[in-house]
């Protein structure tokens, strides 16, 4: 109804979440399990563990997956030793193979406009996801969704899991799917934590490896922290991947 999608934007902006302090006599491993937001290891910053839904959708909409990223990120207010390493804000520009561009947006930043959606434009009109319509491109509304005849959509993705589970139907095997739509948000936070444009064959074949040599309550996670209590933070210009 939209014709073909040339652009979509997509947000996760709000305040951000909880900081759990370090309690006396915790190792660096459990404080960081138990402050897993703020690790890339364990969460892979907010655009991993928040935005990715926006972004996975858009890949859902385009049918494929960004061929290449290149954005902006910083830390704006968490600057703390309590903050980890993770940014509070990314901007990123994804590249498909057809040229078409989205550009997603998150931040975490106390009073600040906060929007959870996506937006979809194409050669025929809009999709306003938060919205549930389709718009042409004169403005009249194509199809409206009553959001008020919806049931609880985390309900309903379960009902119809254990249901096809049930009858031995694999319909829903999306494990490839959530693959590639994580690594669609790590390409976008390799691209603001270095600055550059980060292809996605690069980015997959540039041998990353975040987690521990070894799990234990008592053993090093890859990131320690420095003698005054600071952890290490990609720096744009400087950082590299590839």
């Amino acid at each position: 109804m939209i014709g073909d999608i040339t652009s979509a934007q997509a947000w996760w902006n709000n305040d951000g979440v909880w900081v759990r302090p370090r309690k006396y006599n915790q190792t660096e491993m459990e404080y960081q399990m138990r402050n897993w937001y703020y690790f890339n290891w364990l969460c892979g910053d907010h655009i991993n563990e928040q935005h990715i839904h926006n972004i996975d959708a858009v890949n859902w909409f385009k049918g494929g997956y960004p061929v290449k990223a290149q954005g902006m990120g910083g830390r704006q207010v968490r600057k703390g030793k309590d903050h980890g390493e993770i940014f509070d804000h990314h901007f990123v520009e994804f590249t498909y193979a057809d040229g078409s561009i989205l550009n997603s947006q998150c931040r975490h930043i106390p009073g600040t406009m906060s929007r959870v959606d996506e937006l979809l434009i194409g050669t025929k009109g809009r999709i306003a996801a938060g919205d549930a319509n389709i718009i042409d491109s004169k403005g009249k509304v194509l199809y409206q969704f009553d959001k008020s005849t919806e049931n609880n959509p985390y309900q309903t993705e379960h009902d119809e899991l254990f249901a096809a589970i049930a009858k031995g139907e694999y319909k829903f095997n999306d494990a490839e799917n959530g693959a590639r739509s994580t690594m669609t948000s790590i390409l976008g936070r390799m691209a603001t934590y270095s600055g550059q444009i980060v292809d996605w064959d690069k980015a997959i074949n540039c041998g990353l490896d975040l987690h521990p040599k070894v799990y234990d309550w008592n053993a090093l996670p890859p990131l320690v922290p420095n003698a005054d209590g600071f952890y290490p933070v990609a720096v744009p210009g400087v950082t590299k991947y590839v």
